[in-house]
C-alpha cells in the first residue's frame, strides 16, 4: 500500500514538473582535437525535450493509482 502511494505521488509530481518545464539542458565535454600530445576539449550544451504526452500519461497514471480501490489479497 505504501509503495503504491509513493509511486503515485512521484508520478503526479513528475508529470506536473514535466508539464511546467518541457525540457532540460545539460553540459557535456567533448574532445574536439586529439593530435598527439595536443588535446582540446569543448563544452557542448545539449537539450532534451520531454514529450507532453509522456507528462500527461505520468500524471494520469499517478491519479489512477490513487483512485483505484485496493484489492484484498487472498
Amino acid at each position: 500500500m505504501r509503495g503504491t502511494f509513493l509511486l503515485a505521488v512521484l508520478l503526479i509530481v513528475g508529470g506536473v514538473a514535466a508539464l511546467a518545464v518541457p525540457y532540460f539542458t545539460y553540459t557535456q565535454k567533448e574532445r574536439v582535437v586529439d593530435v598527439g600530445p595536443i588535446q582540446i576539449d569543448a563544452d557542448k550544451t545539449k537539450q532534451v525535450n520531454i514529450p507532453q504526452i509522456a507528462a500527461i500519461a505520468a500524471l494520469v497514471a499517478g491519479v489512477a493509482l490513487l483512485l483505484v480501490p485496493k484489492r484484498s489479497g487472498a
